[in-house]
Formats: C-alpha cells, sequence, structure tokens
C-alpha cells in the first residue's frame, strides 16, 4: 500500500483572542496524485487548515493541536530548518490573491528564480532565471522571457494567478495547496487555470488540495471532496457521491444555492414598462480611453444600451472587457471620451458638476471590495449616514435614525451602528455597500461585482437581497458579473462585451438558451458544472481545441 502524502488526524486550531475554535477535531488522508477538495462557506475553516499543512500558524498564536503529516514530516512538531525545506520545496501554497502573495518592487521572474535558489542552492543564478522562464511558459505565459521582466501590477489578474502557479511549481512539489486561487477570476481564465492544475497533476503526479467556496469549481477538478462547517467536516466522500447524492441537510443546502447557468429561475419583476416607453437611461456609442497623447488605449467603443424603469440589465464578459468602465460611466464616476449618455432624457454627459449634483444621489454605485470602499476608521453607521448629511438629509437626530433603518433594511442589526468594518464578514460588509448606496434614495444603481468574493450562500443571501430592494423600492439595476449564472439569476436583458464592444444582446433567457456569437457560446463552455462528468467531457474538449 503507498503511504500517504497527507495525514492529518485530530486537528484542533483555537485563537486564543476571542476563544474561537477555528478547527475542531479534522482527519482526512491524501494519497499521492489524488486532489481532495475542501469546501464550505466563509468561517468555516478552510484556509485555516490549508494553513497548517504548512504549519503557517506557528508563531501568531494560535494554539494547534494533532497530528499533521506531509510526506511524512511530522510538520507540528518539525524545527523550522526542516519546514523550510518542506516550504516550497515538498509542498507549495498558491494564495488566494496573488496581487498581495507577489512583491511589487521585484520581476515576476526574478521572484520565481529566488524561489528555486532557495530551495536549490547549487543552482546558479542564470541557471534558476531560466528555470523560472521555463515555469512561466509552462502556466502558459506568452512570451516568458520578456514577460519575466514585468512586474506584478503589468500583469493581468488571469496572468498573476499564473505566475503564482509557476512560483509553486518551481521546485516540482509533490504536494499543491490551492486556496481559493480562481475566485477573482472570469469563466475562461478560471476553466483555464483548473485545466492547468489537472493537466499538470497528471504529469507529474502531484496530489493538490484545493480550497474553494464554489462547488462548482471543486466538480471538475478533485477526486474527493471534505464539506466543512464551524471547524468541523460534516460530509467527506467521492465527489461524485457528494454532489449527486449529499448526505447530510448541510452540503443539500449548499448545492440548492449554487446559481446554475442552465436554470430559468423567477426574476424579480420591477414595474412593469412598455417598450415604447422612454428608458430611465441611454448610452449612446460609448467610448472611453486612457493614457495619455501619443499612447492611449481604448477600453471601450461604440457600447449603446438601455436601461428601463424596474430592469435588471446584466453585463458579462471577461476580464478586461471593459464592464466596470462602462458601469462607471453610467453614472458618471468617469466620463465618456465619446458618445452621449441620457438619464430621465437629460443629457447627463454634457452636465458639469455643479448640475449633476442634484442628480448624484440618483445614480448609485455598489463597489466590488467593500474592504477597500469602506473607511475602516469611520463605523458602518457613519458610513451610512454620511451620503445623507452630504445631502443636508434633516438634522443629526434624523440622518441616524434613517441609517439605522437603512442597516436593518439590508439584513443587519441597527445596534451595530458604531462597529467598525473590520469587525464583519464579507458578506455583512457588502450589504454595508449597499445600504450605503440605498441612502440617498438611487433609482438606479450600477453593482459592479457585488458578490464575487462571497460564498455561495452568502451570495444568495445578498442577491435575495437585492431581489426584495428591487420590488420594494422599484429599483433599475445594471448588475456587472463575471458569473454568468449569476447574472441569469437576477437579469431581465443581458449584454456581453469583448475587448470594449457588444457582442451580443438581448432578453438573458434567449441569449443563454440560444447564443449566436461565438465568444458568448465560449463563455458558456467554460462555465463551472456540477456533473463531475460533464465537466471531464467539457475538459477534453477545450484541451482538444
Amino acid at each position: 500500500m503507498t503511504a500517504a502524502l497527507v495525514e492529518v488526524a485530530d486537528l484542533s486550531i483555537t485563537y486564543p483572542e476571542g476563544g474561537v475554535r477555528a478547527v475542531d477535531g479534522l482527519s482526512f488522508t491524501l494519497a499521492p496524485g489524488r486532489a481532495l477538495g475542501i469546501v464550505g462557506e466563509s468561517g468555516s475553516g478552510k484556509s485555516t487548515v490549508a494553513g497548517a499543512l504548512l504549519d503557517l500558524h506557528r508563531g501568531t498564536g494560535a494554539q494547534v493541536s494533532g497530528t499533521v503529516r506531509v510526506d511524512g514530516l511530522d510538520v507540528l512538531a518539525a524545527p523550522e530548518s526542516h519546514l523550510r525545506r518542506l516550504r516550497g520545496g515538498t509542498a507549495a501554497m498558491i494564495f488566494q490573491d496573488p496581487l498581495s502573495s507577489l512583491d511589487p518592487y521585484y520581476a515576476v521572474g526574478d521572484q520565481i528564480a529566488e524561489v528555486h535558489r532557495v530551495h536549490r542552492p547549487d543552482v546558479s543564478r542564470r541557471a534558476a532565471r531560466a528555470r523560472a522562464i521555463e515555469a512561466l511558459e509552462r502556466v502558459g505565459i506568452a512570451d516568458a522571457a520578456r514577460r519575466s521582466r514585468s512586474r506584478p501590477h503589468e500583469f493581468s489578474g488571469g496572468m498573476r494567478q499564473r505566475a503564482l502557479i509557476a512560483m509553486a511549481l518551481a521546485c516540482e512539489p509533490r504536494l499543491v495547496i490551492a486556496d481559493e486561487p480562481t475566485t477573482a477570476l472570469d469563466v475562461t481564465v478560471q476553466a483555464q487555470i483548473l485545466d492547468l492544475l489537472h493537466e499538470l497533476r497528471s504529469e507529474r503526479g502531484m496530489g493538490l488540495i484545493l480550497v474553494t467556496h464554489d462547488l462548482g469549481v471543486v466538480a471538475g477538478s478533485v477526486d474527493e471532496v471534505l464539506v466543512m462547517r464551524d471547524g468541523r467536516a460534516v460530509e467527506h466522500g467521492p465527489v461524485a457521491e457528494v454532489l449527486s447524492a449529499p448526505r447530510t441537510a448541510y452540503t443539500k443546502e449548499l448545492l440548492a444555492a449554487v446559481p446554475r447557468v442552465d436554470a430559468v429561475r423567477e426574476r424579480p419583476a420591477g414595474p412593469r414598462t412598455a417598450p415604447t416607453d422612454p428608458p430611465l437611461l441611454e448610452a449612446t456609442g460609448l467610448r472611453r480611453e486612457f493614457g495619455r497623447r501619443g499612447a492611449r488605449t481604448t477600453a471601450v467603443e461604440d457600447v449603446s444600451l438601455i436601461v428601463r424603469a424596474g430592469e435588471t440589465l446584466g453585463l458579462v464578459g471577461e476580464s478586461g472587457s471593459g464592464k466596470t468602465t462602462v458601469g462607471r460611466m453610467l453614472v458618471r464616476l468617469l466620463d465618456p471620451t465619446a458618445g452621449t449618455l441620457r438619464y430621465r432624457g437629460q443629457d447627463l454627459g454634457a452636465m458639469g458638476e455643479r448640475a449633476l449634483r442634484p442628480l448624484r444621489g440618483e445614480l448609485q454605485m455598489v463597489f466590488q471590495d467593500p474592504v477597500s470602499s469602506l473607511n475602516p476608521r469611520r463605523s458602518i453607521g457613519e458610513s451610512v449616514a454620511e451620503p445623507l448629511r452630504a445631502a443636508g438629509a434633516g438634522g443629526d437626530a434624523d440622518i441616524v435614525r434613517r441609517a439605522r433603518e437603512l442597516l436593518e433594511r439590508v439584513g443587519l442589526d441597527p445596534a451595530w451602528y458604531h462597529r467598525y468594518p473590520h469587525e464583519f464578514s464579507g458578506g455583512q460588509r457588502q450589504r454595508v455597500g449597499i445600504a450605503r448606496a440605498l441612502a440617498p434614495a438611487p433609482r438606479l444603481l450600477v453593482c459592479d461585482e457585488p458578490v464575487s468574493a462571497l460564498d455561495v450562500t452568502t451570495q444568495a443571501q445578498v442577491l435575495e437581497l437585492l431581489a426584495g430592494l428591487r420590488r420594494e423600492l422599484g429599483l433599475s439595476m445594471v448588475f456587472i458579473a463575471h458569473d454568468l449564472a449569476v447574472v441569469r439569476a437576477v437579469s431581465d436583458r443581458v449584454a456581453v462585451l469583448r475587448a470594449g464592444r457588444i457582442v451580443e444582446e438581448g432578453p438573458v433567457d434567449t441569449v443563454y438558451d440560444r447564443p449566436e456569437h461565438p465568444y458568448t457560446k465560449g463563455l458558456m463552455a467554460a462555465v463551472p458544472v456540477l456533473d463531475p462528468q460533464v465537466a471531464a467531457g467539457r475538459r477534453a474538449l477545450r484541451a482538444v481545441a
């Protein structure tokens, strides 16, 4: 019998500050060449377990007990010198956010070469650099020799994630731990990264532990799945069995919360408007350029769309397709380089700031990252109250009362008014962002990737919140996302963007069920599915193509 590559027995991890037990009596094994998916909601302990496999909690104050063995090494008892050989040499980790994992001051190739030299001290600088270029080529970076001299900010999100994978593979580890490696990526890049991990695992016989909140991701990428809740394993078994016949109510709830790209769902109906009614918002021939004269880049070209009262328009496309740029132009956070923008019949694009100010409250935006869009030094209640104060909406007592009402409306306890953003989960912070956007009583809400980093159950809660607000308030929405299943669940119509242009537009069910443009068909084919056999078939087709 082959010895296990990973053995975890009765692992418990407690954070003394607050007495939080993040992991409670967890046990599992992983054989060489096999892949295990660890799934669960935010706070279930997934990433904590991943860190324990390399003893990344050492020195943090966390209390760790139990047994963790990786390739025969007792990780929790090993001296630092052995751990240094383990980390990056025997086992490597791919973190969720490549931008914060890569040093912004150094070229990507130099960072990969440094990892190689740390674990292979006999290798020359020239040989290490050649190895770095080879690793970048292996993960699909075009013109790797030139791009190896680029810094992280010069790479797209997908390229940065590939660079992290190249760094992890530099010393040909026996185990790769991938912690949410595709969360912020669009569907086509996500499919490419998952295909790459599968191919490398097949070639090298390496083990893979894939940590994710997306059950669609694990369906086509792992052999077994372990479902975690509150630090415990609630279900563990072959991926096909767990996804097709879950035994626990919790796993069934997770599966039920996953948006399905092939499922027609009842969408919230806003106030009915006839096609002949004037649109609430109309954009014609929008173009947006960035850069200086002589080095201009066109991000959006000839985009025309309408949003009617009470409807939701979905904007989908890959990273860099221009979705966010279009959304920001619609609320005049960016000025169009060319084209016209009319709101309630008024020429919004031609207005100066003074004329535009009375309309600012009617056009609001919910941003993708509530951590960076909320002031960490301001309580959540004051963040919600800020737009009301700016508009002079009554006295202080009235503004505080209104802010508390808004917190309650989005499902937060009004008593939390004086708490700060770091005291909340990702889903709760996103609710704060929605409450702040609702404060000026908008008529149009532009939601820019509002659920992309949330687990499926929290995602479902935020989507239901938006649907309820649309019904109650008659909101119109532009919903920007790279998750096509989410867009189908909330939108009436959808526009597909590619390289700054709309390539297909229409009723969401028509576009999804009968896509006409090859690009739209490619997006649909890249969406993760919950059936492992279907996922494997799609992967095989992509490999042939």
